[in-house]
């Protein structure tokens, strides 16, 4: 029996998809579109038209496989892209706003005790302002620095830190909300 290490095995699909190889393509896109529509799932919260970046990103994908050099996580690289196609669709759509006014003072966490499941957490964040929400899921899910973030949604650096402290604070009143309403 002959051991294939995974690598080499992503790495060959890799290249067989930049030869354009149909079959290649559709088990790339079968072995990480869950993971890639949950990306997508993070910034759009209609799951249908998350579908639907996503396809647009595997167009990309495909499109600008030959751009990728091996040199780091292709799995990141893909991802990269779907972020870029989610918020470019809600540009499009004309969803993002941001408050300038909101003053930026780091509030603490979430307290530990209060029991989610991944639904119930994923539409308190799809609740949030589109801004905020963005700014919440590239920073907290995403592990971005202001920085990036900033340069990404075309803002700056204490707008991107406001929006944080603003989504951790609606978060954190949504919950005690919820925990107020259980008890």
């Amino acid at each position: 029996m002959k051991i294939i290490p995974i690598k080499y095995s992503e790495e060959k699909l890799i290249e067989q998809v930049k030869q354009q190889n149909r079959l290649a393509q559709k088990q790339l896109y079968d072995r990480f579109s869950p993971s890639l529509l949950s990306t997508c799932r993070q910034y759009i919260k209609d799951i249908h038209e998350a579908e639907d970046v996503m396809l647009m990103g595997f167009m990309k994908i495909f499109q600008n496989i030959n751009q990728f050099q091996f040199a780091g996580s292709f799995e990141g690289w893909m991802r990269r892209i779907m972020i870029y196609e989610s918020i470019d669709f809600i540009r499009q759509k004309k969803q993002i706003t941001f408050t300038e006014d909101v003053s930026y003072k780091e509030e603490s966490h979430f307290e530990n005790d209060s029991l989610y499941e991944v639904e119930a957490i994923q539409k308190l964040i799809d609740d949030l302002p589109e801004g905020c929400k963005m700014v919440f899921v590239l920073s907290i899910v995403e592990g971005y620095k202001h920085q990036e973030i900033a340069e990404m949604l075309q803002i700056s650096i204490g707008t991107s830190k406001s929006q944080l402290a603003h989504a951790r604070k609606l978060l954190q009143e949504r919950i005690q909300l919820q925990d107020k309403k259980i008890l």
